[in-house]
């Protein structure tokens, strides 16, 4: 038996309540995360393969553990050449150069502007340079979403690079069921839409989705952020994406008292929901792809290199936004549902599904679809189990809606007493007589000085 690690924010199979998803951050902040390491749990599990998640967790000093459990360490991952993803890819690269088993990477990307100019990257560039050395030493090649990130790894000198898009768009393998279910959009039709903060804040995206809901009676907004969910579950405002007001998913939108907001905690209930939908439009690369599994056709508006090399890879329909015209009816979904031509999706996948099997092959992993049952037995087993819905809109206030959030929070209090008892019993022991001060490391002298000091600071004002 074949054990994969993966890294995931946890398995398909786990069914987390939402207070505890949200508090435990199971989609590592985006939950497009989780639709393409569930795709990856998948397509690798077989009957002579498990899977295990490793929690999105990057342990250095679980390395050891690693390579004597394991036989495999597969890392997908999405945009994480790009500055902000910098300490956690050090720290990744940390991990695989103690690793001793290979190291698989599928569908890693580079984020810059819609220009693919790479000059913004040039700061990160020693760590990625060391991210893919680390990785090309214990694989055959490293799997890219797209063209750009191709090129920008390629001119960088490493040569075993193959562009192989995302996991996610092979969830069901070589079929990709998409069609226009109706002939034109009305203002009868059910449609989704998403979007980042930024696009929303800078990109003019908050004035399309404003004319959609104004013209559209079912449009819904379907954020991914965990700010997002935190603000529809809790009305949690003390995240900074709380200051763009014109995002749905903030409570003074006018969608988010109309309930016409979601969050998703789980791949399959996203895609189930989206089925039931004409058309999806927006610029989340994941929230389109979870149409387009779906088999409801969708338009990604692009907005960086990230989004617009997976669309041309894939054959998306997609917008990019700096080139969108002023005219609001060049963004009205109806016009973009017209224009989407699904030819190329549908007509190339099975080459491109092809191509990605190949490089399972090549790094001597092996896929359900080739080696198992097709991802029957996965499928069953996610039918068997029962997942939270997507995240509502808090506007209710009556008790069944308030019982399970404050059920948790009265958990969580009795969590936090049995820590803090704990600490105070550490804070006993490593306390000493008075004669004998504590070293400067021990817990009682932190304590001492961090609890200290607002008291003397108290004192003083008060002489």
């Amino acid at each position: 038996m074949q054990r994969i690690l993966l890294r995931s924010g946890k398995s398909p199979y786990d069914v987390v309540p939402v207070e505890e998803a949200l508090h435990r951050d199971v989609f590592a902040t985006n939950s497009g995360n989780l639709i393409f390491s569930d795709a990856a749990h998948k397509i690798l599990e077989t009957p002579d393969t498990e899977v295990v998640s490793n929690g999105i967790r990057t342990d250095v000093a679980a390395a050891a553990r690693i390579n004597a459990e394991y036989d495999a360490f597969v890392v997908p991952l999405a945009n994480a050449f790009r500055p902000s993803f910098e300490p956690q890819l050090k720290r990744l690269t940390r991990l695989i150069g103690k690793l001793r088993i290979p190291v698989v990477v599928m569908g890693v990307g580079a984020q810059t502007g819609l220009n693919y100019d790479p000059a913004r990257l040039k700061p990160i560039e020693p760590a990625v340079r060391e991210f893919v050395s680390a990785v090309l030493d214990r694989s055959a090649s490293i799997g890219v979403r797209g063209e750009f990130t191709e090129k920008y790894l390629k001119d960088m000198g490493f040569r075993d690079v193959e562009v192989i898009g995302c996991p996610s768009l092979f969830l069901y393998g070589k079929e990709l069921a998409v069609s226009k279910r109706q002939p034109e959009l009305t203002g009868d039709s059910r449609i989704a839409v998403n979007g980042s903060h930024s696009a929303v804040r800078s990109q003019g995206l908050d004035r399309i989705i404003r004319r959609a809901h104004e013209h559209y009676p079912h449009l819904r907004f379907v954020g991914q952020n965990l700010s997002d969910a935190r603000q529809l579950h809790w009305r949690d405002l003390s995240d900074p994406n709380s200051r763009v007001t014109a995002m749905p998913t903030h409570p003074d939108h006018p969608m988010y008292g109309e309930d016409k907001v979601r969050v998703y905690v789980d791949p399959i209930t996203w895609i189930d929901d989206l089925r039931g939908f004409d058309f999806s439009f927006g610029s989340r690369i994941h929230g389109n792809i979870a149409a387009l599994l779906a088999g409801t056709p969708a338009t990604v508006l692009c907005g960086d290199s990230r989004t617009l090399e997976l669309c041309r890879y894939f054959g998306i329909p997609h917008r990019r936004i700096d080139q969108l015209s002023e005219d609001p009816e060049a963004t009205d979904p109806a016009r973009l549902y017209e224009e989407a031509d699904l030819s190329e999706l549908t007509g190339g996948h099975q080459e491109r599904f092809e191509r990605f099997t190949a490089f399972l092959d090549r790094n001597g992993l092996r896929n359900t679809f080739t080696h198992g049952d097709g991802g029957a037995a996965f499928d069953e087993r996610m039918r068997a189990l029962s997942f939270p819905a997507g995240i509502r809109p808090w506007n209710d206030t009556d008790i069944a809606s308030l019982t399970p959030r404050f059920g948790w929070l009265h958990s969580r209090i009795a969590e936090l007493a049995v820590d803090n008892a704990k600490l105070k019993r550490e804070l006993k022991r490593s306390a000493r007589p008075a004669a004998e001060p504590p070293p400067p490391t021990s817990v009682y002298r932190k304590a001492r000085r961090v609890v200290g000091r607002p008291i003397r600071r108290a004192l003083k004002s008060g002489r």
